[in-house]
């Protein structure tokens, strides 16, 4: 009996072996060549994009993101919270009087710590550009490309329209990111999305102004997704423009390490069954290769689509509740013959969607206050708009506001979901009389469906540059942005920061 099951067994081994090779074979077959991946072509992509491949639609518009996130990571720099980390960076770290900082003549610190806090200033107020799928682009990318050029001898500084390049390549790896993932169109709720795609733009933004070739490019993005991530418990604190300011310094320090020779999974962008890479963040994730460059040119998703800028320093979803409640207070003023009583008012609806971290309804802070549908429509009703100054502590504890906030109830229609290109912020006030006063915001003035003209964006940057440089320095900002894509040396721009 038992050498009949010993023949047995002896039978069995070579047939298994035939189908453990069978199987090793057909998994061999499904394997893609390293060119054929996913993660591959983003790399290719990042190293073969050239300068002519930006159109005039793309040059005006990234050169509108540069001014205006120049422009708010200056009045960032005045912040509580950019003072913070900045003098962490000065105390915790050798000196290394390479990159300049936004504001402060003298201060030069490593490239990759003045990303940092340049990123920091940046999202500091929430003030900086958002798009959609939701994430804020530029204060990611801007500041690392700034401490690169920085980084490279004066006599080989980037072109202007390299510069540009790199920006522009940073933009749209986030964008094609974001891209693979329905989840990522709504409102957040696990993670700030800047934080993850953020640092993979910034590292694809600075591989692409180092010259990495395509198989570097691909390790930098690969190294770039083992430092990325923040969750969104951290929203509407002082730690939330940490998110902006590791995104631009770590998609840096993963450029230099790439540039180095570090490597990492050349799949890290692919969807690999039982292995997570970038679609560990995303349980949708569907990735598609990125074309690489034609002669004929990549029509990048920012000519698509362009970008929306912020008139005052708060979250995205606060700007529909703002324009509806300022629609309100010019209705109320008429009604009380050019005054504006608070006592008047007996109840306050807002009907805005349901997103848990900006429901707030009596908020403690400036960085709460920004995430607060309650206090924006608080503030724009009784004052007829929202501005830098409604989140001073002296505003935030005006008995009339705080009044009204007692007043304040909010309803979440079914149709109007969390997501930036497709919701509404409707306010409707009812008088202690009985009247009822109702606005509504489909598209607020600076959503990318109805962009700032170039007349409000550059009296936007003059209010929050002048807060810090002279106006000769302002001026000539304007003016070097504007012509970025003619400067042979972007260290024109450079030399005004400060």
């Amino acid at each position: 009996m038992l050498s009949k099951m010993f023949v047995m067994q002896k039978t069995l081994r070579p047939v298994q072996a035939v189908r453990a090779l069978h199987k090793s074979a057909v998994e061999e077959l499904k394997r893609p060549d390293p060119e054929d991946t996913v993660t591959a072509s983003f790399g290719k992509f990042i190293s073969e994009i050239k300068p002519q491949h930006l159109s005039p639609v793309m040059l005006h518009r990234s050169k509108r993101m540069v001014l205006d996130s120049i422009g708010v990571g200056l009045i960032g720099s005045t912040t509580d919270v950019f003072e913070l980390v900045l003098q962490h960076c000065q105390h915790m770290y050798a000196p290394d009087n390479i990159s300049s900082v936004y504001g402060r003549r003298g201060i030069r610190l490593s490239p990759t710590l003045a990303a940092f806090v340049n990123g920091v200033a940046t999202h500091s107020m929430d003030f900086d550009d958002t798009w959609h799928p939701a994430t804020h682009p530029s204060g990611a990318v801007l500041p690392a490309v700034l401490a690169v050029s920085d980084m490279m001898p004066s006599v080989s500084k980037p072109s202007g329209l390299e510069f540009l390049l790199a920006f522009n390549v940073g933009v749209e790896i986030q964008g094609r990111l974001m891209r693979f993932s329905n989840e990522a169109h709504n409102i957040p709720k696990r993670f700030h999305p800047p934080s993850v795609v953020g640092t993979m733009g910034s590292a694809a933004a600075c591989a692409r102004l180092l010259s990495l070739d395509a198989s570097q490019c691909s390790h930098a993005l690969a190294i770039a997704a083992s430092l990325a991530g923040a969750p969104m418990a951290n929203a509407a604190t002082q730690s939330k423009p940490l998110h902006i300011g590791n995104a631009s310094r770590l998609g840096l320090e993963a450029a230099l390490l790439a540039s180095r020779g570090l490597e990492a999974s050349p799949l890290v962008l692919d969807a690999v069954a039982g292995v997570a890479g970038f679609n560990a963040f995303y349980e949708d994730y569907v990735p598609r290769p990125l074309e690489s460059p034609s002669d004929d040119g990549h029509v990048f998703l920012l000519e698509e689509q362009d970008m929306g800028f912020k008139r005052f320093p708060a979250h995205l979803g606060m700007h529909w509740v703002a324009d509806a409640a300022a629609s309100v207070h010019k209705r109320l003023v008429g009604v009380e013959d050019g005054k504006f009583s608070q006592a008047r008012v007996r109840d306050i609806l807002l009907r805005v969607p349901k997103s848990k971290y900006i429901n707030r309804p009596f908020p403690e802070s400036e960085h709460e206050a920004r995430h607060s549908f309650q206090y924006n429509a608080c503030t724009a009703l009784l004052d007829g708009e929202v501005t830098v100054q409604s989140f001073t502590p002296d505003a935030m504890r005006r008995p009339e506001l705080l009044s009204l906030l007692s007043r304040v109830r909010l309803e979440h229609p079914h149709d109007n979901p969390a997501n930036f290109n497709r919701m509404y912020g409707e306010v409707q006030v009812t008088l202690v009389g009985g009247d009822i006063l109702s606005g509504r915001c489909d598209t607020f003035y600076g959503h990318w469906r109805n962009p700032l003209t170039n007349e409000s964006l550059v009296k936007k940057f003059r209010n929050n540059a002048a807060t810090v440089l002279p106006s000769e320095k302002v001026e000539r900002l304007i003016e070097a942005v504007g012509e970025l894509d003619r400067l042979e040396d972007c260290g024109v721009v450079l030399s005004q920061l400060q």
